[in-house]
Parts: C-alpha cells; structure tokens; sequence
C-alpha cells in the first residue's frame, strides 16, 4: 500500500491528475493499492487536508467553503484517477472521516454540560444553554444526493459555546440523554470526543444516513476499501454494523485498516476483539519500535525490534508503516523517524513474510514545507527520499517469497533469509542490517541455491559476491549503520 499525500501536499488541485499520471510506474514498482487523502469537502474548502469534514456527498463537485475543488482536485478527477489505478491492477482505498463534522451552516440554542477535557467522565456544570453550529444544510448541495440535515440530535459533543465564546469540551443533552458512546481504551476516561461537533452514533437516523452515504460512496467512485479516521473515537460497534451492511449490499470484500494510534499492544488487540477481526489496523507500535531504534542507534537491542507489535501477534490484520502525515515534521504526533534507520525499517516490513506493509509518500518522492514549531517560530523541512526505496519494492514484487528463516542473534546485527519459491524465477533473498558495526553473518538460504552466487542489491557490501554451499548457506554482510540485501545474479535484471 501507498499513502498517496501527506500532511503538507500542494493544495493546488492537482494530486489527483498526479496519482492518474502515476499509475503506470507504481504499479512497476509493486504498489498494489493506494490510500488516498480524503476526497470529501472539508471546512477549509480548497486548503483543507481533509479531516475537518464538512459534507460527504461534495467530493468536490459543488461550491461550498470557497470552493468547488478539493485541495486534492475534483469529484471527476478523483475518479478517474481510481479508474486508472483499476486498469493497472491497483486497489483505491477512500480516507473516511466519521468521527465528526465541521463548519456547520446555522446555529442552534440547546442545552450542554461541561466536562473536564483530562476526564471526559468528569461533570464540571449543571446543564445550560449554549450556541453551537451544529446545523448542517448544505444549502451549494441542495439536497443532491441526500435530503438529510443534520442538527443538534445527530451530535453528542462540541468544543464551542458561541454564546459566550468558551472554548470547552461540552456534552449535549439531545433525544438520546447525554455522555459518550462506548469506546476502546480508557484515555481521558472516555477518548469519544476529539473534536468539531462530534457524531452522535445513538442516533439511528444517523446511523441509516452513513450507511445510505457508504453505499452512494462506492456506487460512485468504485473504491475498493477503507482507511477509517480517528476510530479509537467512534464507538467500534458502529463500524461492526456499518461494514457489515456494506459488504453484504455490495458483494465486495472491502478491506477496511483502523488508525488506532497508541503504544499500547493490548489496545490494538482489544479493538481486534471487540470488532471481530472486521478491521485491520496500522501497527503504530511496531512504528514506536522503529522510532526508538532510529533514535538510540546502536544501543537499540535490535532482536527486540517486532517485540509487542501487532505484526509479531496478528500478522494477518497488521499494517505495518514506517511514518504517516501525523508523525511527520511539526505534526501533531511527531515521531519522524531518523533517515539513516528508514531503509533497515523498510527492509523489515517490505522483505518479510508478515505484515500488509505501507509507503508513506515523501520516502518515495521526498517533500519539503514550511510550518510553525512548537516554539512557535517557522521550520524549514526537507524530507528526501528513502535511499534504496525503490529497490527494496522491486525486490518484494519479484524475489522475496518463500520460506522464512530469521537470525536475531547479536544485539546489533540481525538477519533473516526468503528460500524464494519455483513460481517466482530468481527469487530467494538474504538480509542483513547493523545498527553498530559491519557485520557478517551465516544463514541458510536452501539447498537449491548450492553453487549459486548472490549479490548485494543495494551495493552496499564491501563483499562482492557471496556462493551458497551445497547445503544451502552462506556467509552475508553488511556495513556498519545500513543493510544489504542479498539475491542471485541472475536476478539483477528484475529490479532494473
């Protein structure tokens, strides 16, 4: 998978004829599905990323906020875009932002009670009135698509009170009494709300309109799947009901992957549990683990790498990543992983057997922005490119099959090999990484690679040529601080 943006992509309108221009070279490299950015009209109109959402139905194809584009382009585009992807065998996954809305049209008068934003739990007033835009008509939509309006009913919280201009966490008092949905994990006692006018999903009338707006979704674009929004926020058993109806209306598989973001293994595996393995999730501990290796260099005990991953524990439903928008420079979850470590990382998730890995753009096509820090001062960012990226997607589409052999047996240096399989010609790999010094290491490949020479794909090695015994082993290195990866000769013309 390719997460196809990133927190900073140009809001000039043109992502979506970029993706249609690129379908060709990525499906070259084996990318096999794309995320994309949100496509639904968000607040900020045509300078939005898309997560303060406004109107599902406008996927840029009607005049609201300022414009009728998107930041990413047009609802024609958009799909013509998918469709190509499509004709070269590539899956479109929708960014689907269910949490909460923004930037409603009318005012409503309606009684709240404020909460303490630590603990959600936690009352701090009687109930009152308060002002809130929590009335949504769509009036550039006019009722196209959909007659439904949302009001104070469809929502369980908001953060503004513009009668008295609080900025507060309330919780409304609507058809449907007051608090927060049930959801996954304990943070802030109840992590429901996060932001703008928040989803009420007790709402039957809310629950239909979504699913009504799911099927018009994939009627529309042909999208193949989901990347859910913000779902440690949103009551798991809505998306229990919403992908069932989905599947079962359209007949489509539709892979569905959760941003889940925590530290915590035991939240990742309680959300598995409680959607019934519905939904994949990103693996952002196994992102921590790579985060605290890159930053701790060769004190990082690199056979603790995959230790409490979701990859290590649930491989079939784990997305394993290296970054995304969030964790990148001078956002809101930074954690950027260190350049020097992101070809090892990548070698781990693309190389290995376990795992539905995914790219983040800008190691693919580098990126560079300007945004305030946390000092408030502006920062300059240039992300270049993943040395080797390519190469490494290359040889996962063409070389790494087959039985698996790890070697985590040295604190700084580990290894693992792919036997390879008949089906695939050339394939068989060797890996090896160091976070300290140069090393070497002797691991089996496989009996039918006797006599065989291998190479380093990436040239890194200062050996040349490495030739498999006749039982299947070889003596693999690699430079200090990087990797090598090790195929046949013979394949060197596969990863041209």
């Amino acid at each position: 998978m390719l997460q196809y943006f990133h927190w900073y992509s140009s809001d000039d309108g043109k992502l979506w004829k970029h993706l249609k221009q690129d379908a060709k070279r990525l499906a070259n490299l084996g990318i096999s599905s794309i995320w994309l950015p949100p496509a639904c009209k968000a607040n900020s109109g045509g300078h939005s990323v898309g997560y303060d959402i406004y109107d599902l139905y406008d996927l840029g194809e009607f005049d609201q906020k300022g414009s009728i584009r998107t930041k990413y382009g047009t609802k024609q585009e958009y799909i013509d875009a998918i469709n190509e992807l499509h004709n070269y065998g590539i899956e479109a996954y929708a960014d689907i932002v269910l949490n909460h809305k923004a930037g409603g049209d009318e005012t409503e008068l309606l009684k709240a009670i404020k909460v303490n934003s630590d603990d959600r739990n936690q009352f701090i007033s009687e109930p009152y009135d308060i002002e809130a835009y929590t009335k949504f008509t769509f009036p550039g939509r006019q009722k196209k698509y959909s007659d439904f309006e949302w009001n104070h009913t469809c929502f369980s919280g908001v953060d503004y009170d513009h009668k008295t201009k609080q900025t507060a966490i309330f919780t409304l008092l609507n058809d449907y009494g007051y608090g927060w949905d049930e959801v996954v994990g304990e943070e802030k006692g109840n992590y429901d709300y996060l932001m703008y006018s928040d989803i009420e999903f007790k709402n039957p009338a809310v629950r239909e309109e979504l699913k009504k707006w799911g099927l018009w979704y994939i009627k529309e674009t042909q999208i193949d799947g989901f990347r859910l929004d913000a779902i440690k926020h949103i009551t798991p058993h809505f998306y229990n009901e919403w992908l069932d109806t989905l599947r079962k209306e359209t007949g489509k598989k539709l892979f569905a992957v959760g941003e889940y973001w925590t530290q915590e293994l035991k939240l990742l595996e309680e959300y598995i549990a409680v959607t019934e393995g519905r939904v994949s999730l990103f693996d952002s501990t196994l992102h921590y683990n790579f985060y605290a290796a890159s930053k701790q260099a060769n004190n990082y005990h690199m056979p603790d790498i995959f230790n409490n991953t979701l990859v290590s524990v649930n491989p079939s439903l784990a997305v394993t990543l290296t970054d995304n928008h969030d964790t990148q420079p001078l956002q809101a979850l930074e954690a950027f992983i260190e350049p020097w470590f992101k070809p090892l990382a990548y070698a781990l998730i693309l190389l290995r057997e376990a795992g539905y890995p995914c790219v983040f753009y800008p190691d693919l096509y580098g990126a560079r922005y300007t945004d305030k820090g946390k000092d408030g001062r502006d920062h300059g960012i240039h992300l270049t490119k993943v040395e080797h990226l390519e190469t490494l997607l290359k040889i996962r589409k063409n070389l790494a099959y087959g039985m698996q052999r790890d070697y985590f047996d040295h604190g700084n240096c580990i290894g693992f090999t792919r036997e390879g399989n008949p089906e695939e010609e050339n394939s068989g790999i060797a890996v090896l990484m160091s976070n300290g010094e140069a090393g070497t290491k002797t691991m089996e490949i496989g009996k039918e690679h006797a006599d065989q020479v291998f190479i380093d794909a990436l040239k890194n090695s200062h050996h040349h040529e490495v030739i498999i015994n006749k039982d299947g082993w070889g003596d693999f290195s690699c430079p200090a601080g990087n990797l090598s990866v090790w195929v046949k000769k013979s394949a060197k013309k596969t990863l041209n």
